[in-house]
């Protein structure tokens, strides 16, 4: 499992991604359909048309990572959007990642540092 800084951004690629992709199409994908730099160390989530593949493309001081998942029962639920591109807080991922649908849930207000 992968353990980001606290201050890492996330963003899930809400359209469908080919799984096929490594880390050079992956970085094609941040480019030209995120509009965003691969290099910038926030992490890039992708997920297949059937929702049951999930990458997470990252650089870290050393190199690009790739995190994978694949799920044996179910799909990822998420929240799509028109744009293509949704900004994720970590427990966000943690969510999608174990199977809960971030729809349904409420989340109640909480302090934020400004």
């Amino acid at each position: 499992m992968l353990f980001p800084e606290a201050q890492v951004r996330i963003w899930l690629y809400t359209q469908p991604a080919d799984m096929r992709k490594s880390y050079n199409g992956l970085c094609a994908l941040v480019k030209q359909q995120l509009q965003d730099d691969p290099l910038s160390g926030q992490l890039f989530v992708f997920i297949n048309r059937k929702r049951t593949q999930m990458k997470v493309l990252y650089f870290d001081r050393s190199g690009y990572c790739i995190w994978g998942k694949r799920l044996e029962q179910g799909h990822f639920h998420f929240r799509s959007t028109p744009e293509g591109k949704r900004s994720l807080s970590w427990t966000d991922l943690k969510l999608i990642v174990e199977g809960i649908d971030t729809e349904s849930i409420r989340q109640f207000k909480r302090y934020k540092k400004p």
